[in-house]
């Protein structure tokens, strides 16, 4: 004999229960949720359990985050101008070292060669060729040139022996008086005298004339050297 047994309490849905569940944390769509949390905030665990935190957490598509760390480039006419010239300035760059082998483009005033007296200063003197600066102008006749070139090399060779300081903005005295109470400081009062006369008065000069200015030179780096 079958007895119908009547339930003990009869459950009734509430109408509102569907707006309960239509949290995105019920979404079981296939819709992949994710939330931005701060390393260590301890929003996590909020969102685990279901808090307060954790519902304010923001819900980002990741569609949507994909485009946020897309790196696009958007060069408008003058930035392309701008890269462009930058490139070609290094094409020409790298073409002038290979031209050159790259000797004359990083090459000091130190060693760039002289070619007149102007050129002579301080840094490059000490490798400057002044016999052959004296050779060219004697072959020009031009000789307070020569003698000019003369005064030069005898302020080399007393650099070069350390007896003054070669200075471009220094006189002819103050060299004077760095050889003060030395041999030579009587001999060099002379040649620039010499030099003095020849080159800043303009005194013309003829071969003979030139050659005896040129003996008191030559005598003089002599007794430099020696």
């Amino acid at each position: 004999m079958n007895v119908l047994q009547e339930p003990e309490q009869i459950r009734h849905f509430d109408d509102t229960f569907k707006s309960r569940y239509s949290d995105s944390r019920f979404d079981y769509e296939g819709r992949a949720v994710v939330r931005r949390v701060k390393q260590g905030s301890g929003e996590y665990d909020a969102y685990q359990k279901g808090g307060q935190k954790g519902k304010e957490l923001e819900d980002i598509d990741p569609e949507e985050d994909n485009n946020e760390d897309h790196f696009s480039i958007n060069l408008g006419p003058i930035d392309w101008f701008f890269y462009i010239a930058i490139i070609a300035a290094v094409i020409f760059l790298v073409h002038l070292i290979l031209k050159e082998g790259g000797s004359s483009l990083f090459t000091s005033k130190r060693n760039k060669s002289v070619t007149i007296d102007d050129d002579i200063t301080a840094e490059n003197i000490e490798n400057a060729d002044i016999e052959t600066l004296i050779k060219q102008a004697e072959k020009d006749t031009n000789y307070r040139l020569a003698i000019r070139y003369y005064y030069l090399l005898v302020l080399k060779t007393l650099s070069l022996n350390n007896l003054i300081k070669f200075e471009d903005d220094k006189t002819n005295a103050e060299y004077l008086s760095e050889l003060h109470n030395t041999k030579l400081d009587k001999d060099f009062g002379y040649i620039s005298y010499l030099y003095n006369y020849i080159w800043y008065g303009e005194f013309p000069l003829d071969i003979d004339s030139y050659n005896k200015a040129k003996s008191n030179f030559n005598n003089f780096l002599k007794r430099v050297k020696s």
